[in-house]
């Protein structure tokens, strides 16, 4: 289990647009905030990262870099970039399943074609939202067991401006006896 103030794992993915992503080389002023989706066949995603590259440039004024990462392979991650529009925000591929188990993620197998009559990938990972400090310790962090209620974009815009400006520490790191 991955708790705030703790060291992130080691993630390095393709992008479509900008190369190889290695968190380790990333250097933000502020954060990075990893966004995990499920994939192509989930419309939710689709709507998420819309959201996300709509807000991309108002995360990139407070000091913080965004990419979105799933399991697709480079076509579906290049559909899904069409699909979002997405031009300011990278979208990562290629993430294994055993490299999101490291970072928490649910996985979840097939059921065939999504809603939106797209085929799932064999298994693939559910979402995930973390903010990581220059420094690679984890700032904040939610996963989900299901595609739907995620994180607010704009309301987390609205609590790192308070962070930042309080200077607010990471919650949630005691991992000690109780």
């Amino acid at each position: 289990m991955l708790f705030p103030r703790q060291m992130a794992p080691a993630l390095v993915v393709d992008t479509l647009n900008h190369g190889s992503f290695d968190l380790a080389s990333e250097v933000p002023v502020r954060m990075t905030l990893i966004c995990f989706y499920r994939g192509l066949h989930c419309p939710t995603c689709a709507m998420y990262l819309r959201e996300l590259e709509r807000l991309t440039p108002e995360f990139a004024e407070r000091g913080i870099t965004t990419i979105a990462i799933s399991s697709d392979s480079e076509p579906r991650a290049r559909e899904m970039q069409k699909k979002v529009g997405a031009n300011s925000l990278r979208i990562g591929y290629g993430l294994s399943v055993t490299e999101a188990r490291k970072w928490g993620l649910y996985i979840s197998t097939s059921r065939g074609k999504s809603s939106i009559g797209v085929d799932e990938p064999q298994m693939f990972s559910e979402p995930g939202l973390f903010l990581l400090r220059p420094d690679r310790t984890i700032y904040y962090l939610s996963v989900q067991s299901m595609p739907f209620v995620r994180p607010n974009f704009k309301e987390l815009l609205q609590a790192l401006d308070f962070s930042i400006q309080h200077d607010y520490p990471a919650r949630g790191e005691y991992a000690g006896a109780l």
